[in-house]
């Protein structure tokens, strides 16, 4: 009985929360957002450069000579170490502002955590059930600003993001109410920033929107669900949208760039700079600036180590694996969320680009370039969804597998060391080396506009404006609409005619003109208008619509240098399979050997170098395991 009023009395807190919400507390829901017009023409200037049909981004070979081009005497405003979303949206901020900025990445643009993501963009619905059972107002303000930045990130990238409903099922009454209070309390605390109101399904409304969900499960019966709405991403494409925006609007960006040492001044201890290498031709070049923003994201510790070898660590690095199923494992269009399983994790499965990803672990290790998924995270997952589904859970439907590192944070300057934060950090403990660390995707755009506005302090810099990315459209985003990839269907072919009275296969069939305009938005008529007239409208892989068009547009502008630039980041191919990504590296390679002239031997170091990468998404066909049935 005493459990049972514990409980009732956890849902009286969400319910009297959810009315002081409702009543009293609707000032929090009317945090002021910054219109358009308040920021005049820099913004309209901004704008028309990135949505002009006709720009193009400077040339690796030009952003390299930005960068090498600075001097002690002129330098650079900011110098950004680290090409994730963190990163990319600190290079963004500060060149809209009128700043001079470089960035550089050591390998590609969300190489490392920012490609690796749950793809969900979150609102802190966690959050707010911390911030009720422990009365803690700071756990609050993080789902004010969660919910503040997932409307932002949508808004300004739709094109790849949208609203997706996540169910999560109840095998007793009281789950049922728990659930249901809590997430009409996060309607309510939503208020303008709402994707869509959550709601109840029965048992039978819930088996028919969800047809594989176990009717029964935890030895109990399904109750119903509870649905409610989160943002879904592609991750990289994001990732590199931010890089390739922020190279429009002036940003000297460049990736496979390594720091390899930082400039200090020698007369006040100040750094000034860094030695980057570039990792594509060996070369090694100086660039300065007044300020260095180390977003290395887990890798941040390493760059503070290059000033001071004994710096104190901030990161806590912490393992999340992903899996990649076939689409028959969840609908298309609704997610499945498990709050709480066995050990206390949470457990999901959502659609993403056509097939399933379920994921996730979260346990200590240790930081590495490559990570991979051990066989236990993996099974540890196909156990926990099998719990909750009708069809069999197989370890040899996995097409793909991969472990990303979370940079959880502890500020240095802290005197409590045991304060992991998942909120972000920003601090100078060198003069002229800002990091930002730790944070979440969702909140990427906010990071940014911290980490700048700590630059700006710490260098003196006088900005021409205020942030302005709250309101700012990334590349392809501007004019794009839900049904934009119609114009595709209707206007372009896969491929022409051949001559001499063969024909080659055109349809611009439904799959390939959705996949394009989501991808890459208004700028989809350019990979189509390539697929149309230059012979590269094949398919790169059977049963997904990626096309051989995207391969010599991503190299042209889009900074795709290599050939895992293109499969994990430009395409999501790895991710999606690895397999069928191994089989379509071949003719990826001939295209991009055309585009960046490539001889024989650089051929076959891609085609090695993308195997051995490929080798760490542990798919079925190269997984080591051994459970009786398969050897």
């Amino acid at each position: 009985m005493s459990s049972a009023a514990g409980r009732f009395r956890r849902i009286g807190a969400v319910a009297a929360l959810a009315a002081a919400a409702a009543g009293g507390g609707s000032f929090l829901l009317l945090s002021p957002t910054i219109a358009s017009s308040d920021r005049g023409p820099a913004l309209d200037s901004i704008r028309s450069r990135v949505n002009d049909p006709q720009a193009v981004v400077p040339s690796r070979a030009v952003q390299q000579s930005a960068l090498a081009g600075s001097s002690p005497a002129s330098p650079l405003d900011v110098l950004v170490v680290g090409g994730g979303a963190t990163g990319c949206g600190v290079a963004l901020d500060a060149v809209t502002r009128g700043l001079r900025v470089g960035l550089v990445e050591r390998e590609d643009f969300s190489s490392g955590t920012s490609s690796r993501s749950t793809k969900l963009i979150h609102g802190g619905v966690r959050y707010l059930e911390k911030a009720v059972f422990n009365l803690d107002y700071g756990q609050l303000k993080l789902v004010f600003h969660a919910l503040e930045e997932r409307k932002q990130v949508i808004e300004n990238a739709p094109h790849l993001c949208h609203a997706l409903p996540c169910m999560t099922p109840c095998f007793d009454w009281f789950e049922v109410v728990y659930y249901w209070l809590g997430l009409k309390m996060y309607d309510l605390v939503a208020g303008r920033r709402l994707l869509h109101l959550s709601r109840y399904y029965s048992t039978q409304e819930s088996l028919e929107l969800f047809p594989t969900l176990a009717k029964n499960g935890k030895d109990k019966s399904l109750r119903g669900t509870v649905v409610y709405y989160d943002g879904q991403m592609n991750d990289s494409r994001l990732n590199v949208g931010l890089a390739c925006t922020a190279a429009l609007a002036g940003a000297a960006v460049l990736n496979h760039a390594e720091v390899v040492s930082l400039i200090r001044d020698e007369t006040n201890e100040r750094i000034i700079g860094a030695r980057v290498r570039d990792n594509l031709t060996g070369k090694e070049f100086e660039t300065y600036a007044k300020v260095v923003v180390n977003a290395a994201g887990p890798f941040c510790d390493a760059v503070r180590k290059m000033v001071d070898k004994d710096a104190k660590q901030m990161i806590c690095p912490s393992s999340g694996v992903h899996i990649v199923l076939p689409d028959y494992y969840s609908p298309e269009g609704m997610g499945l969320i498990v709050p709480k399983t066995k050990d206390g994790r949470v457990v999901f499965m959502l659609p993403w680009l056509g097939r399933t990803v379920a994921g996730t672990t979260d346990s200590n290790t240790a930081i590495t370039q490559l990570p991979e998924p051990h066989e236990d995270e993996i099974q540890f997952i196909l156990d926990a969804i099998s719990d909750y589904l009708t069809v069999k859970v197989r370890r040899t439907d996995v097409l793909s597998a991969w472990s990303g590192i979370r940079p959880l944070a502890t500020d240095p300057s802290a005197k409590n060391t045991e304060s992991i934060s998942r909120d972000h950090i920003v601090c100078e403990d060198y003069p002229g080396l800002v990091t930002i660390t730790g944070g979440k995707w969702t909140t990427y755009r906010s990071m940014a506009e911290d980490a700048v506005d700590a630059a700006i302090k710490s260098g003196k810099l006088t900005p021409t404006n205020e942030s302005l990315t709250h309101n700012l459209r990334l590349l392809g985003a501007d004019g794009w609409e839900p049904s934009s990839f119609t114009v595709l269907a209707q206007q372009y072919v896969r491929m022409k005619r051949t001559y001499g009275g063969k024909v080659v296969p055109g349809v611009m069939d439904t799959a390939a003109a959705k996949h394009l305009s989501h991808a890459y938005g208004t700028r989809a008529e350019q990979v189509a208008a390539i697929a149309q007239n230059e012979g590269l409208g094949k398919r790169l892989a059977h049963g997904y619509p990626f096309l051989e068009a995207e391969v010599a547009y991503c190299a042209r502008t889009e900074y795709c240098e290599s050939a895992v630039d293109f499969i994990a980041r430009r395409s999501r191919l790895a991710f999606l399979d690895t397999d069928a990504a191994g089989r379509a590296l071949p003719r990826i390679i001939e295209i991009l050997a055309v585009e960046h002239n490539w001889d024989k031997s650089r051929k076959n170091q891609e085609l090695n170098k993308a195997k051995q990468f490929l080798e760490t998404f542990k798919s079925s066909k190269n997984a080591q395991f051994h459970d009786g049935k398969h050897q």
